[in-house]
């Protein structure tokens, strides 16, 4: 059964807004790169697809737009270029690598995984919520920032059960910003 990680930027004191943090730097999307490039395909809800696409979408004219340095680039093409699947009960007809994800979240996510291929990885903040209290995430990656937000949505906030989890692997970064990837203690992956 491919895995499935959870990957996503936080604060300090957990805060998971994509404004609160710090600005992506070069080695930040260099490690966001690499990570994109080793995800099979990606598995966000409708918000964070449309919140990825508005950013990361190459545009009909195949130039990236100017706003754009030449270190995000590899990130844009990694992201833009991945399978992608949508949970959502909105929206009809994605068309950026997309397909859509209906029907029981539990059995929907178990078929993605068990279909052939390597790593799968879910970002945003509400579906691996729901994704974490089923018992679907192998595991947890989070780029903790430096800065203490203090507002906002936090991480995996309302889950139902504690999840008990051991490090398995840690990336430090010159701006002060910590990778550490976890796995829960029950998982087969």
């Amino acid at each position: 059964m491919r895995p499935l990680r959870y990957s996503i930027n936080i604060t300090l004191d957990g805060c998971c807004h994509h404004e609160a943090g710090i600005p992506p730097d070069e080695e930040s999307m260099r490690y966001w790169a690499a990570e994109m490039e080793r995800a099979d395909a990606l598995l966000l809800g409708r918000v964070t697809y449309e919140m990825m696409e508005s950013a990361w979408r190459r545009p009909g004219d195949g130039t990236w737009p100017g706003w754009m340095g030449e270190w995000e680039i590899p990130f844009a093409e990694a992201i833009d270029g991945a399978k992608k699947y949508v949970v959502s009960s909105t929206l009809s007809d994605p068309d950026w690598n997309a397909e859509l994800v209906r029907g029981d979240l539990g059995q929907a996510v178990l078929q993605l995984k068990q279909m052939p291929g390597g790593t799968l990885w879910v970002g945003g903040v509400t579906l691996p919520s729901a994704l974490a209290d089923l018992g679907l995430i192998d595991e947890y990656e989070f780029v903790v920032q430096p800065v203490l937000a203090g507002y906002g949505p936090t991480l995996l906030a309302g889950l139902h059960e504690r999840i008990q989890l051991e490090l398995v692997d840690r990336h430090e970064f010159r701006s002060g910003a910590v990778a550490v990837r976890y796995r829960p203690t029950y998982s087969t992956a």
